[in-house]
C-alpha cells in the first residue's frame, strides 16, 4: 500500500485550479466570441424593438401621473419583475420620491395597511396574468390606491381591470424557448429607470439635494464635503517661522503627516510651503551648508491653496492639475491667514 508525500514534497502544481478534467462533460457545448457575439446582437435587436415601438403617449401619462401623485408611489411585482420594481422604487427613493416596494404575497397578510388614498400603485408583469397581482388589485382599490399596470402581453387581465395600463412592447425574449425573463425585465428596467430620470429633471432636483440622498457614498461626499469639513485644523498644523533654521524643524516636517511645513508671520499670515522634496533637493544641492540655511530661504512662496469653503473634490482636482501634482494644499482665509491643510491622504481616507 503506498503512503503519502509528505507534506514538503508537495508541489504548486498539485495544487492548480481549475483541475484538468480528464474526462470534460460531453453534454456540455463549447462557448466560443461569435456566440457571445450573436447573442448580444440579437438581445440588442429586440431592444430596439421595444424602443422603436413604445407608444409615447401612454408613457406620458405615466409618467405625469407619478408627477401629480398626492401621496406615496408603491410598487410590486412578483419574480422577476418584483425585483425590477423593487429597484426603481429605490431609484425614486435616492431622487427624493415617496416611494416603496409592497409585496403582493405580503400586502395579502397585512401590509396592505400601508396603502391610503391619493397613493399609486404600479404594478410590473410581463404577461398581466399574475395570480398574486389580480388578487391584490381589489384589495388595493379598496384602499383608495390608483392602481396602473405595466405589462407586456396584449389585451391581459390585469390591464384591464387598473386605472391605466402601459404596454412594454416585447418582441420575443432572447431565451431561445422565448420562456427565461431576460429581455422583458431588461426593458422594464431601462423604462422605469428613464420614466425616473424624467421625473428628476422634471422636480428641478439639484446637485446638493441629490447628494443630501447619498450621505455616505462617493456621490454625496463630492457633493456634499467642503475643504473645511476633512482639514486637518491649527493644533495639527506643521507650521514655522520663516527665520528657523531647517534642521531645527526636521520634527515638525515629519511629525504631522502632512510632508510640509507650513511657513507662517507672526500673525499667522501663509509666507510659504517648506516640503520633504524641499529638504532632499536642499541637501543635495548645499550639503552641510543645510545646516546654516533657514526655511525662508529655501521656501515656496507661491504655493497653491484653497479656501475653506470650496468643496473637497474641487481640492483634489486642483492638487492634481498641470503643471505637476501636489500632496497638500493650505486652508487659507481672505486676509492670507493659514487656517488649516488638507492633503490628498486625507482626502481619499475620507472615501472621495
Amino acid at each position: 500500500m503506498g503512503s503519502l508525500p509528505p507534506v514538503g514534497d508537495m508541489s504548486l502544481s498539485s495544487c492548480q485550479w481549475p483541475p484538468k478534467s480528464p474526462n470534460p462533460n460531453p453534454d456540455l457545448s463549447p462557448i466560443d466570441e461569435s456566440t457571445l457575439l450573436d447573442l448580444f446582437k440579437s438581445q440588442q435587436n429586440h431592444l430596439n424593438f421595444f424602443f422603436h415601438n413604445l407608444d409615447l403617449s401612454q408613457t406620458l401619462k405615466f409618467t405625469v401621473t407619478l408627477l401629480n401623485a398626492p401621496g406615496t408611489i408603491f410598487f410590486s411585482g412578483v419574480g422577476k419583475s418584483g425585483f425590477v420594481a423593487r429597484k426603481i422604487s429605490q431609484t425614486l427613493v435616492s431622487l427624493g420620491i415617496r416611494s416603496a416596494f409592497l409585496s403582493p404575497l405580503d400586502a395579502l397578510h397585512g401590509d396592505i395597511g400601508i396603502l391610503n388614498s391619493g397613493d399609486v400603485l404600479v404594478l410590473f408583469s410581463k404577461s398581466g396574468n399574475t395570480e398574486e397581482l389580480l388578487r391584490l388589485v381589489p384589495c388595493a382599490r379598496a384602499k383608495g390606491a390608483y392602481l396602473i399596470a405595466v405589462t407586456s402581453v396584449e389585451a391581459n387581465v390585469l390591464a384591464g381591470v387598473c386605472d391605466m395600463n402601459v404596454h412594454l412592447p416585447l418582441e420575443r425574449e432572447l431565451c431561445p424557448f422565448d420562456l427565461a425573463p431576460v429581455t422583458s425585465t431588461a426593458i422594464q428596467m431601462v423604462f422605469g429607470d428613464t420614466v425616473a430620470i424624467a421625473l428628476m429633471g422634471a422636480r428641478n432636483l439639484t446637485k446638493e439635494e441629490y447628494a443630501t440622498n447619498h450621505p455616505a457614498g462617493r456621490i454625496g461626499k463630492s457633493l456634499i464635503f467642503k475643504v473645511k469639513d476633512v482639514m486637518k485644523k491649527q493644533s495639527e498644523l506643521p507650521v514655522c517661522k520663516e527665520g528657523d533654521l531647517i534642521m531645527d524643524q526636521l520634527v515638525e516636517l515629519t511629525s504631522k503627516g502632512c510632508g510640509c511645513l507650513l511657513v507662517i508671520d507672526e500673525e499667522y499670515h501663509l509666507i510659504g510651503t517648506f516640503t520633504d522634496g524641499d529638504l532632499r533637493r536642499t541637501l543635495k544641492a548645499s550639503g552641510e551648508g543645510i545646516f546654516k540655511l533657514t526655511v525662508g530661504q529655501m521656501c515656496n512662496r507661491k504655493p497653491r491653496t484653497i479656501d475653506p469653503e470650496a468643496m473637497a473634490v474641487d481640492a483634489m482636482k486642483k492638487m492634481e492639475a498641470p503643471p505637476s501634482p501636489v500632496q497638500f494644499l493650505p486652508v487659507i482665509n481672505l486676509q492670507n491667514m493659514l487656517i488649516g491643510i488638507v492633503t490628498l491622504h486625507g482626502l481619499v481616507s475620507s472615501g472621495l
